[in-house]
């Protein structure tokens, strides 16, 4: 799966001090008071996974053992399973990084060791945040930009909870994430057009938000137009996004397309997040990728392991396949790796407890 060159250091610096503003909790003073208690460190990684054949049909009831899943060529055992809207299952137990493999798979809820317990159910209700550009870009068709969000927002099944930020040159956190969905199509209503289009300051701002929460999520891009005053370079949002587990869709019109820059960003980004990228020759087609989205969102897989000992402190790799001969005839999308980012509690992506994590 394509990727994005991470090797320019201007960019790595920016990302590196921009993480350092993420909230993190420290417990080392709890510690110091006791030092009996046995602690749980643990990075959990969660997958989005769509599975199609070749005509682009999503492959349904699909099982566990159906999947392997290698991180830096390392084998890993699945900790849950979701498929699409169905409650998760839980296969194994959580266990100290320091511990030997992981116990056999069980139907508890939760584990302890001493007084730290941790919970297994990573994927507690989906949440989509909506990213309308109501920049200049949009002027000519903005009530109908207004009219296929609004429906979107109704159609959605299956997810809890929803926000609509808007973004000119600045973003405006229009509706919060909430489940009242009447809130949020009062938002949409309550846009107005602006200036110039900072897209990639305003999608990597609205990423740092998702990264807080539990469960899965996904940001979907509404643009009319090519970022003409971001400073921040859309391979460090693409970065941030496969660390957090956040899917991004990207929704644009033909304008965007026509300028190849844009164009190729759109689709790489979303590629390397395990999302997609339309570009719609009118207001109906952007009615049909919103449908098209919601029915992606609908049939994802929705996957966690719990990593083996890996010494790897930066990227890692992450491949995902279908066993048996049989099942190669499909075609499966989903992120391709993230970033260990130390210190965070974002668990839809990464969820880092306990000492370990917290102090370093």
């Amino acid at each position: 799966m394509e990727t994005f060159n991470r090797k320019p250091m201007t960019r790595r610096c920016f990302l590196f001090l921009w993480l350092l503003t993420l909230p993190f909790s420290r417990s080392g003073d709890a510690s110091a008071q006791d030092e009996s208690r046995i602690h749980v460190s643990v990075v959990l990684v969660q997958l989005s996974v769509a599975v199609t054949d070749r005509k682009g049909n999503y492959v349904s009831g699909l099982r566990p053992e159906d999947f392997t899943i290698v991180e830096d060529r390392i084998p890993e055992k699945i900790a849950t399973f979701e498929e699409g809207n169905e409650p998760a299952r839980k296969l194994i137990e959580v266990a100290p990084s320091n511990s030997s493999p992981m116990t056999p798979p069980t139907e508890t809820k939760s584990m302890s060791t001493g007084d730290a317990a941790v919970s297994v159910s990573p994927f507690m209700g989906s949440s989509v945040f909506i990213l309308f550009d109501t920049s200049n870009y949009m002027y000519r068709g903005f009530v109908f930009a207004q009219d296929a969000i609004a429906d979107f927002i109704r159609s959605l099944e299956g997810v809890s909870k929803v926000a609509l930020y808007s973004y000119s040159r600045d973003l405006s956190r229009v509706s919060t994430l909430t489940s009242d969905r009447y809130q949020v199509l009062r938002g949409v209503r309550s846009t107005v057009a602006g200036d110039d289009a900072a897209l990639y300051n305003s999608l990597l701002m609205t990423v740092k938000d998702a990264a807080q929460l539990t469960g899965r999520k996904a940001i979907v891009v509404f643009s009319n137009g090519p970022d003409n005053a971001s400073l921040v370079p859309p391979e460090d949002v693409a970065e941030l996004a496969q660390s957090t587990g956040t899917i991004i869709y990207m929704i644009s019109t033909r304008e965007a397309e026509a300028e190849p820059v844009s164009a190729a960003v759109f689709e790489r980004m979303s590629k390397a997040t395990g999302g997609k990228a339309y570009f719609s020759k009118d207001w109906r087609d952007e009615k049909q990728a919103f449908d098209s989205i919601r029915e992606d969102l609908a049939h994802l897989y929705a996957i966690s392991y719990y990593p083996q000992p890996n010494d790897n402190r930066g990227w890692r790799a992450i491949t995902v396949k279908l066993n048996g001969k049989d099942m190669q005839k499909y075609r499966i999308r989903t992120r391709d790796g993230y970033r260990l980012l130390q210190g965070t509690q974002t668990s839809s992506g990464l969820v880092a407890t306990g000492p370990e994590s917290a102090s370093k």
